[in-house]
């Protein structure tokens, strides 16, 4: 994997395969973490999920491999993929999505 970003080559220290390479901005706060763990040991508020009708505003999720932002919905709609340069996204990361965004699940 090339130079993190986000992190300058320090990923996230819960999910550590190789198709962990997703960071969100994370709504509550506007900064981007790769997940929500790495969120709440630096920040001292709850998470808010992406409200539904900015799913295609802004740059909300970034692939820490090529350093590419998705709205919400390219993000959803991405296959578990980064559409700039086809690295894998880990497809589980599907199960957890409705704490970050408000996709009408939990």
């Amino acid at each position: 994997m090339t130079a993190d970003p986000l992190t300058g080559g320090v990923g996230c220290v819960h999910w550590r395969t190789s198709r962990d390479i997703v960071a969100i901005r994370f709504h509550c706060c506007g900064r981007a973490y790769p997940c929500l763990h790495c969120h709440d040991e630096a920040e001292d508020h709850g998470i808010v999920p992406w409200p539904r009708e900015l799913f295609d505003t802004g740059e909300a999720v970034l692939c820490r491999r090529c350093g590419h932002w998705m709205t919400v919905s390219a993000y959803l709609d991405s296959g578990s993929s980064c559409p700039a340069c086809a690295a894998a996204f880990n497809p589980g990361c599907s199960l957890h999505a409705h704490l970050y965004f408000d996709i009408g699940v939990g």
